[in-house]
């Protein structure tokens, strides 16, 4: 049986791609010192006999995974490194644990896949494009990054993990070959997302849910693009099943304002609650949108779930927090 360690693996992202995993005929490792993540998104894949659940940081992590027990069974066929808190508040909260996890764990999970020889997956990011000057975003543009500001903790270690997993691919590890790729993560949303981590999806539809208003950072008019976890989730798998470095873009290119998400999240809901503009966050990307062609053209890969069908299901489950 294939086994794959996923850290950050009861994260947001992280619990819905050990479910897929687990579906694909895998056994799977997740990792998780819960920061950010819950014990209640693992819940259900507890009960699976072919997963099995570590906790730990993975800056912590043994280079020859003495912790995972599945290992001794099944060998170890893929590590991917999605652990890392991943939002505006958790910029300001946890920098320096944001700083840990992208660089000292990333060696930690590239030494542990280099020994077994596994295909390792870097979680990356659109923001290592920072406020990007090119757009839409294609893999080859190199960003416009503020290496000093309020976002740095996140944007810069995340570059720093790509030239490392990059270098690594390039030149082996200890004298051998590494089978790595990079997946650079556009905006993602869909249940398990934590209800008050600060990101754009969260915090609009609690506050609809609430009636609380609407409140915008900026002047509404930058844009993102919204991509659903399941559409995520299964470009990240046929990106680690290919020979693929990349990096890939795994996004939805479908672009909205802010100021149209919150009359379509007004719609949904039925919310008629006014909109409050805040200050605009500092380096706040104004244009947020992928070019998938490389994902298309490798991975045959494209998204399938429209905006408002994802946001019926995310409010389901922000619905049910509330109630919780």
């Amino acid at each position: 049986m294939k086994h794959v360690v996923i850290t950050g693996g009861a994260g947001f992202i992280g619990s819905h791609l050990s479910e897929l995993f687990i579906s694909k005929g895998y056994a799977v490792t997740a990792v998780d010192n819960f920061l950010t993540g819950s014990e209640a998104n693992i819940e259900g894949l507890k009960k699976n006999e072919n997963f099995r659940f570590v906790r730990k940081d993975v800056c912590e992590l043994s280079p020859d995974g003495k912790e995972i027990e599945l290992i001794a069974r099944h060998g170890l066929q893929g590590v991917l490194h999605f652990a890392c808190p991943a939002s505006p508040v958790d910029f300001d909260r946890l920098p320096f644990e944001i700083l840990a996890v992208d660089s000292i764990g990333t060696m930690r999970t590239v030494d542990l896949a280099s020994k077994f020889g596994a295909r390792y997956l870097l979680a990356s990011t659109s923001e290592s494009y920072g406020d990007p000057l090119v757009h839409p975003q294609t893999e080859d543009y190199w960003g416009n990054v503020n290496p000093v500001g309020p976002r740095a903790c996140y944007d810069e270690t995340k570059r720093f993990a790509e030239a490392y997993v990059s270098t690594a691919a390039r030149l082996g590890v200890q004298g051998k070959k590494f089978n790595a790729g990079i997946v650079r993560i556009f905006n993602t949303y869909g249940p398990r997302m934590r209800p008050d981590d600060g990101r754009l999806v969260p915090e609009l539809c609690m506050r609809a849910l609430k009636g609380l208003p609407m409140t915008i950072h900026g002047d509404g008019l930058q844009t993102r693009s919204f991509c659903y976890v399941t559409d995520l989730i299964d470009g990240i798998f046929r990106l680690f099943e290919s020979d693929r470095l990349g990096p890939v873009n795994i996004g939805n290119p479908d672009e909205h304002t802010i100021l149209d998400f919150v009359e379509i999240l007004g719609r949904l809901t039925g919310s008629a609650s006014a909109v409050t503009h805040l200050p605009a966050r500092p380096d706040d990307p104004r244009k947020r949108r992928p070019d998938i062609s490389r994902a298309r053209g490798w991975l045959g890969w494209a998204p399938v779930v429209k905006l408002e069908d994802g946001l019926r299901k995310s409010l389901e489950f922000f619905r049910s927090s509330i109630k919780g």
